[in-house]
Parts: structure tokens; sequence; C-alpha cells
């Protein structure tokens, strides 16, 4: 993998950095669920995915560090939702809030590099600050991402440690030089990989692009304060509505919890169609974080 890293206004790692000193740790999630369609009283059809995705973008934009649609929530409409995706992306930037698209995406060579010049290369229209992605090919296989992030001056956030009870049965396997109880679990050697990564692009000074998901709603003993110390953010989703707290947030991730984003989409997506009432959550859970510490 290059080494090769972009001027440090241009890196990912220090516009999120910049962005949660001065937006605060929430991220909002911007998934047009059925059922919140619904909710708001639109049909569960193009119109009603344009109306509520850009009521909720232009709402939340202005005063979230971070927004997290979840591309497959558009892509289901086909050319038409992907459009109304590319339109949600282009707004949330213009009003200041970086772009972490939700498409965690994997796979390999020539088809990896496509995915990533769909998702980091300033000529794509879903051209986005950060993207989610799977390791899970190997880590090698995020080569092409990791490359093009450094050309572009963009991030990943890597799968590592996720809440789902599917998870453990390949993040927490051990690595083929350890045994049953003893060796590397695969997600550690992702964070490794993350923190070499890391300490690549900035020395050791400030914050690096390379990030991980780790769910906020890990048990205690999943994951050690010196785990999340790879150098880079990390997103972690469960927040708000599927149970992960304030004190979760402290729990998990400790000192490294300032770099940390806290992320929900229905929580706060129940709030609509009203935008005060949706601005006045994603300040709320900006709020309750930053009294955190």
């Amino acid at each position: 993998m290059s080494e090769q890293t972009q001027p440090e206004a241009g890196r990912f790692g220090a516009r999120l950095e910049a962005a949660l000193a001065a937006r605060g740790r929430f991220c909002a999630g911007i998934d047009p669920h059925a059922a919140l369609l619904r909710a708001w009283g639109l049909d569960d059809d193009v119109a009603g995915l344009e109306r509520f995705a850009l009521t909720a973008t232009e709402a939340l934009a202005p005063v979230c560090s971070v927004l997290k649609p979840q591309s497959a929530f558009y892509e289901r409409f086909g050319s038409r939702g992907v459009a109304v995706l590319e339109r949600v992306i282009a707004t949330a930037r213009q009003a200041g809030a970086l772009v972490c698209l939700d498409v965690k995406r994997g796979d390999i060579g020539s088809t990896s590099q496509a995915y990533a010049d769909a998702y980091l290369d300033p000529a794509s229209p879903l051209c986005s600050d950060a993207v989610t992605v799977s390791p899970y090919l190997g880590f090698g296989s995020l080569t092409p991402f990791v490359d093009t992030a450094r050309k572009h001056g963009g991030g990943l956030f890597v799968l590592a440690l996720t809440s789902n009870p599917e998870g453990p049965e390949v993040q927490h396997a051990r690595t083929a030089d350890g045994s049953s109880t003893a060796g590397e679990r695969v997600a550690d050697r992702v964070l490794s990989h993350l923190a070499a990564l890391n300490a690549a692009e900035t020395g050791g000074t400030g914050l690096g692009s390379f990030g991980a998901v780790i769910g906020a709603t890990l048990a205690d003993g999943v994951v050690t304060h010196a785990d999340v110390d790879f150098g880079g953010p990390v997103l972690a989703p469960g927040f708000g509505a599927q149970g992960g707290t304030v004190a979760d947030i402290a729990r998990i991730f400790g000192p490294a919890a300032p770099h940390v984003l806290a992320s929900s989409s229905r929580e706060v997506l129940a709030q609509g169609p009203d935008a005060g009432r949706l601005a006045a959550a994603a300040r709320a859970a900006n709020d309750a974080l930053a009294a955190q510490g």
C-alpha cells in the first residue's frame, strides 16, 4: 500500500477532527426505512423518499458534524433513488457536514477499485468524505480503497467489532497463527492494520483517516480501551433507539471517546417531519455527548 498522504488540510482525519470540535460527536443516519416514511405520512415511493431524505438532510446537516446515509434505502428505488442519494450527499456537504456513505462494500481487485472510485473520487456524483467497508475478504483486499482515500483526502470506516449477534462468528475467530485459546482475534488484526495506516499517515500527530466500526452496545470485555487506541476515529452504531447510551460510549471507549462518532438514525428521524424537532434532537444528542467529556 502506498504511504502517500494528502496535505494536512485535505486529510479526512484532519477535517473530521475540526468538525468534531466545532459541531460535536453525534452522527445522524439518513435512513429512509419504509416504516419511517409511513410515520411521516409519506408514501413508500420515490416522491416520499425524496421528501423524507431532503427534509432530514436540510434540518440535520447544519447541526451535525457527520451525516451517514445508508445507500441500500436509496438503491431499492433504482436509479431514481440513487439520484436522491446524490442530492442528499451534495446538500449535506454544502451545509458544512461531512458525509460518511454507509455501503459496507468489500471485494477484490478491479471491482474494489471501481467501488472506491464511485464513493471517494471527486469526479463521481456519489463522492463522499468517507465510506464504510468490510475487510472480511482479507484486509489487503481494501488496498484500492486505502490508496483512493489517500489520493483524494477521503476516509474509511472499516468493520471491526459490530454489535449484531452474528458478528462474533467471524470477528472473534482466532487468526491462523493462533489457537482456540491464544492468538489474535480477527477483529484485533483489523485494528492493528488500521493503527499502521494511521501511523504512516500522521506520524502519531493528529487524528488519522482510517477508522473502525465498533458497536455502541458491546458487552464488557469485548473490547478494551487499548484496543481502540489505534490513532483513528470510531463509528459507533447502535446509539439511541438500539440501546446504546452516553454511558456506554464512556464505558466501551474510555479515553478514545472524544474521537467516537455516536451514530443514530431512528431515534432522531422519528422526530420528523418537523425540521425544528429534528434539529433539536440532534443538538440534544450532541449536548449529552459533550457533557460526558
